[in-house]
Parts: C-alpha cells; structure tokens; sequence
C-alpha cells in the first residue's frame, strides 16, 4: 500500500519535476548561505577578534560584515521565491486534482452515486485535496533539500572536527528511534481519524440539507445528540495524535539541547584531549541548531505526511474505480428521432440478485402518449432510468426507433430524453439559466417555454422577472413553482421524448389543468411516458400499462375515445378492479 501511494505522488507530482528541482537547487543555496554566515563570523572571532586586528590582508571586518549582509539579503530574496513558487505550485495542485474530481463525480453513472453518499464526495472535493495541497507546498519541495542539507552539514562537521562531531552525532539514533516508533502510531491514528471524519462531514451534509424534514419532525435534540457523539469521537480520535505532535519538538529540543551540552562540557574539559578555539566552538554549536532545522521539520512534517497520504488513499479509492465511469463519446449519433420505444423480455436487477423487471416487452410508437400505472415499487421509474441508460439491463434488449439503445451515443441519447421529476433540481443561479442549462437557447424560446409551461404569471411577478436570482436548492419558491420551472426548462429543450414522473404532483389543480393543455399539445406530437397516480394526467393518453412486482399486469387503449367524464371515471374504476385481479392471480 506503501509503494502504491508514493507511486501515486509521483504520478502527481510528475508535471512538475523541473519545478521542484529548481525549488530544491535553490532551497540548496539557502542551506549553504545559512552554513557560510556563522562561519564568517568564526572568522572574526578567531583571526581578527582574538588578535585585536581589524584589517587581514585585503579583508577587512568591514568587508565580512558587508559580505555577511550581502548573503542575508541573498538568502531572503531566494527564500520569497521559492515559497510563492512553492505555493503556486501547491494550487495548481488543488486545482488539477479538485478537477478531476469533479469531472469523475460528473461522468461517473448513476450507480456510483447510489452507493456514495454526498457528504463523502464534498470531503474528498474540499478537505482532502487541501491535504494534498499542503503536502507539496510545505514537504515535497523542502523533503530533498533537508535531506542533503543534512549530509552536507554533518561532512562540514566531520572536516572541522571529527571528534566533536562523533560526540554531536551519540543523539542521532535515539532521534530515529522515536521517529519510526511514533510515525507508525501516527499513521494508525490519522487513518482512523479520517474515516471518523468523514462520517462526521457526511452527517453534517445531510443534516443541512435535510434541516426542514428535522425540523418537520421535530428531532433537533436527537440530531444534536448524533452531532456531539461523532464530534466527540472525532476529538478523542484526534488527541493521541495531538500528544505525539506535540511530544516530538520537545524530544528534539531536548536531544539538540543535550548534543550542545555534551559539545561544551566536552571543551571546557579538554576531553579526548579536545582544546578548540572559541570561534570553532560557536561555530560547531550553531551548525549543531543548523542540522537540528532540517531533522525537526521532517519530523514536524510527519503529520503532514501522514494526513495527505491517507487523502490521496481515500482520492485514488474514487478515481481508480473506471467501471463507474459512463462511455458519453463513442456509439450512434442520433438524428431525426421518431420516438418509438421497444422493450423486448428485459430483465433487471440493481444488484444482480434481485429482478425488478421481470421480461418486460412493449412497444411504444412514434408520437404515441402512455401511462405507466402500479402501486410504487413496481418498476415505473426503473423503466424510465432505463430508456435514459442510467442502468445497464441484464438480459433483453431495449430498442429506439429500431436500434439497440447500447449502440446508441449516452449523450445524443439524453439529448433527446426529457425527464421532468417529482421533485425537481434548481440551481442557485437566474431563472433563465436554470432553463436553459448552459445550452445556447435564445431567449425568445425560453420566454415562450415560460408561457407554454404557465409560469408566465409567476416569472413576472418575480422583481427581477427571468434574471431572479433563485436561493440554494429553490428554497425560495414553492414545490409548484419549482414545478413550473421545471416544465418550462424541459419545454425550452424541445427533446424528441418526454417523460413526466409524478410531474404535476406538487402543483394545483388549476396549474395543473393549465399544463396539461400543454401536455396535450406536446403529446400529440412527441412520444411521452406518463408516471402517475391522478387521473386528469393520464385520461388523455394513447395506452395505459399496469404494472405489479415487476411484471405487466394490463396493456390497453385508455379513455381517450370516451366522452362524458362520469364514463372516464366508471372506466378508470373499472380499469382499477381489473389490474387488481389479475394482480391476485
């Protein structure tokens, strides 16, 4: 699993390779100006200080003061930029993979979404790309550079003073003992807290979006109970991790602080025979801090690591799985739709185990009007999230205008597939582009689309009529008005097949009455497939279909050709009783 997530920031970090070397080469030269500095100043003190010149040769102390300030001036200049570098480098980061995301979210089938729930996606989008980000910003770019700013230190050391240096390095394996100690229990502990995290972000998702329904039923207090256990987990999950952090910077001031010690006491002794010059020991107690710099911020960075890691785990466990992915290129460009629709003995299941549709066969003909009818869960919807290729049957064909819908382009497919639901989607944007969606639709159309739909009165009496801004999810208009929208929206499109589930179940009846004029107009003309309960939606249809458990109980001419409405209503009972006996049977 190791090797798969290096080989994974590998693969990110590729398209800039040339970046962070000259990030690191740069960062180099930093590590050596900070190493030439106190050295310049072991100078002073020992050839010009301890003598009392001012003047050596050609060099003055002048002349090292304004090479020392030279080099600091230096140093900072580099340092700005390799951290803006550093951190464009980390957003264009965020911005690549939050893209792919998102584009994976966008192409991945129905499936995946049934399966994964919204919350999980918001924290692999949001929280878990800012993991990554850092790790580039603040790790990749620094990691290489410590680690031979390390071995460049410690050789500088040796030359100076190998016997002082063997005595600095005595703490080196107790530093790398507690490293990989408490690396391995940082990694358990943020890989469990982020699965704990991202329940606790999934539960707030859905507890915002559901906040009428909780408030309906009134279980605030229940939720807030939910909330403070996953909060509380999530701390808890939280505090080990937070010891060890902050146990490992006291572990290294107390290792480099005792390195120091051992440095001096050894000195002032005159141990191992040990007599150095004042400037060499300041000097070897500095570089001592210097090598301490790099060890400490790789271990600091631990965290860093350790939490991007498992976001690129959790990331990759998304953007690995191709079998979601819908094909939305490749197959037959529709042209010229006629609209007839043929299920030839299909059978489906959503998990393999279970048949929804039991060998359904029907045909529907170009132009042709017709209700799917049946207690709910019978298959009415299944049959439509079918012809818009959403599941992939699992034994017959499904057939439009004579071609196998699996042959056909997804995307000319749903183009000439319009779906109205239930409960319809607004976008927090303008009414016009919630009509038209990003299309190029004219906004003579989408005003005749607003008239046809009969929200017209509606759309006008909004203060900034078809440019009114709509609050998040609609929840500025009513369950009818979004229904409106949505008629007007799927009206604007002009697909060659319409299909209304339970579309007019959130208007009133005089709307409603008002619609369906437009209804029958459009019907007359395009293939359309009703999913209803009321009567008024389906009594002017060509062909009623009763379904049960999956099966097609009835299949019939409606009331189309009848004409008193006591006679629709005596038929539609009749029609009832029918479809219930033949379910009993």
């Amino acid at each position: 699993m190791k090797n798969k997530t290096l080989h994974r920031v590998y693969e990110m970090a590729k398209p800039y390779r040339k970046t962070i070397i000259i990030v690191t080469i740069l960062s180099l030269i930093i590590g050596v100006i900070e190493m030439v500095k106190p050295y310049l100043i072991k100078v002073v003190i020992d050839e010009y200080l301890k003598f009392g010149v001012y003047q050596k040769g050609i060099l003055t102390i002048g002349t090292i003061g304004a090479i020392y300030i030279a080099l600091v001036t230096i140093g900072n200049i580099i340092d700005f930029t390799t951290s803006t570098t550093t951190n464009m480098m980390g957003e264009n980061v965020i911005y690549t993979l939050r893209n792919r995301l998102y584009k994976y979210t966008q192409n991945a089938g129905i499936p995946f979404h049934d399966k994964t729930p919204a919350g999980k996606l918001f924290v692999r989008i949001t929280n878990d790309v800012e993991d990554v980000s850092t790790l580039f910003k603040d790790v990749l770019t620094t990691f290489f550079k410590d680690i031979i700013l390390i071995i460049i230190l410690a050789g500088v050391m040796i030359y100076l003073s190998a016997k002082l240096s063997m005595l600095a390095f005595i703490v080196i394996p107790f530093i790398i003992i507690f490293s990989i100690t408490l690396t391995k229990l940082l990694n358990k502990i943020y890989d469990k807290s982020k699965k704990i995290k991202t329940n606790l972000n999934t539960f707030l998702a859905e507890s915002i979006y559901g906040a009428k329904l909780i408030k309906i039923f009134n279980i605030q207090r229940e939720k807030q109970i939910e909330c403070e256990k996953l909060t509380n987990d999530y701390r808890n999950s939280r505090l080990p991790g937070g010891i060890i952090e902050g146990l490992l910077p006291a572990l290294m001031t107390i290792l480099e602080n005792l390195a120091i010690s051992i440095i001096v006491w050894t000195c002032v002794n005159h141990w191992l025979g040990i007599d150095i010059e004042v400037g060499l020991i300041y000097v070897f107690i500095t570089y001592i801090k210097q090598l301490f710099e790099p060890i400490t911020r790789i271990i600091d960075n631990i965290e860093v690591v350790q939490e991007a890691f498992v976001s690129i785990n959790k990331i990759y466990d998304i953007l690995d799985h191709k079998e979601y992915l819908e094909d939305l290129e490749t197959g037959i460009e529709l042209k010229d739709v006629k609209g007839k629709i043929e299920f030839k003995n299909v059978w489906f299941s959503y998990d393999n185990k279970n048949w929804v549709l039991k060998n359904i066969s029907f045909t529907i003909e170009p132009g042709e009007s017709v209700a799917l009818v049946g207690k709910t869960g019978c298959g009415k919807t299944t049959i439509t999230n079918l012809i818009n290729r959403f599941y992939e049957i699992q034994q017959g064909e499904i057939l439009l205008d004579g071609i196998n819908i699996k042959n056909i382009n997804k995307r000319s497919l749903r183009k000439n597939i319009g779906i109205i639901l239930q409960d319809p989607f607004i976008f927090a944007r303008d009414i016009k582009n919630n009509i038209k969606l990003n299309s190029n639709i004219p906004e003579e159309d989408i005003l005749e689309a607003i008239k046809l739909s009969s929200a017209e009165e509606f759309v006008n009496s909004l203060p900034n009529g078809i440019d009114e801004v709509a609050k998040e999810r609609g929840s500025s208009f009513s369950s009818g008005q979004k229904q409106l929208l949505a008629f007007a929206r799927i009206f604007a499109h002009n697909p060659s097949i319409f299909v209304l589930d339970e579309a007019t179940a959130n208007i009133d009846t005089h709307t409603e009455s008002l619609i369906q004029k437009s209804i029958d107009i459009i019907s007359k003309k395009k293939t359309s497939i009703f999913i209803a309960h009321r009567l008024a939606t389906i009594v002017n249809v060509d062909k009623i279909i009763v379904l049960d458990a999956g099966e097609i109980r009835g299949n019939g001419k409606s009331f189309r050709t009848i004409k008193t409405r006591t006679d629709i209503i005596v038929s539609y009972i009749i029609h009832t009783i029918q479809a219930y006996n033949k379910m009993k049977m």
